[in-house]
């Protein structure tokens, strides 16, 4: 798992990459100083896990977040207990107290082992695919829709606009919600905003700091994230 290292203090960085030495599955791919060097890093590298400070010169580590179009595992680590509800609300992984112990940081890495796996056995299990059927409702109007022939989803607030044929009904879902119920092979998550069926790809181009633009057959266009580009272009690639 590749992760960074954010932290203000020298010396907190060294000792931090020093107890990961110890955790072989945790490669540390860079380090920053400051929320605006952590961002240019996390542009440019796509980082599976954060290492966060919360206090640092200029932007907090909550600040950093709220920057981020697409958000990696956070484990914050400060000096600081007040702020361990604010982190859990921004859905950190853990929050860890300084100076790190080692049977801590273990105990934080298995927590986040044990949600990894559950992100893998959530693939595994039973998933609404291509060849399935779903009832659409919108207002007065109705459809018995094959998966196969949705080529895009598309998050509208608290609705999601579904792309068949020529129609465009809104269903009141969220979009995780509904990502955690397709199946992975065929449907990928672009961005916040969109789910995409991989069987309408037609055509992907480069696109803005380092995302893509995916055409699908049909003439519709779907940015993917710069996070996500890199996953798509496994997915897509032999």
């Amino acid at each position: 798992m590749r992760a960074l290292i954010i932290d203000d203090e020298r010396l907190a960085r060294k000792e931090l990459t020093s107890l990961l030495a110890e955790h072989a599955y945790i490669k540390v791919i860079g380090e920053a100083a400051n929320a605006d060097e952590a961002l240019e890093l996390i542009n440019n590298e796509n980082p599976d896990l954060l290492f966060l400070d919360i206090q640092m010169p200029g932007k907090t580590g909550f600040e950093l977040l709220e920057m981020l179009d697409d958000v990696p595992q956070v484990i914050f680590t400060t000096a600081y207990d007040e702020y361990a509800l604010k982190a859990f609300e921004v859905n950190a992984l853990d929050y860890v107290l300084k100076p790190i112990q080692p049977e801590r940081l273990a105990e934080s890495l298995k927590k986040l082992k044990k949600v990894e796996e559950a992100e893998k056995a959530k693939e595994l299990s039973g998933k609404l695919g291509i060849d399935d059927q779903v009832f659409v409702k919108d207002g007065d109007r109705c459809w018995f829709v094959s998966l196969s022939n949705v080529r895009v989803f598309e998050s509208d607030g608290n609705y999601i606009k579904v792309y068949f044929d020529n129609n465009r009904p809104m269903i009141h879902k969220s979009l995780n919600a509904l990502d955690e119920k397709l199946d992975p092979k065929h449907f990928f998550r672009a961005s916040r905003k969109h789910i995409i069926n991989l069987s309408w790809v037609e055509s992907i181009e480069p696109w803005f700091n380092g995302g893509l633009m995916v055409k699908l057959k049909g003439g519709d266009k779907v940015e993917v994230s710069r996070r996500q580009a890199a996953k798509f272009k496994d997915r897509m690639s032999l």
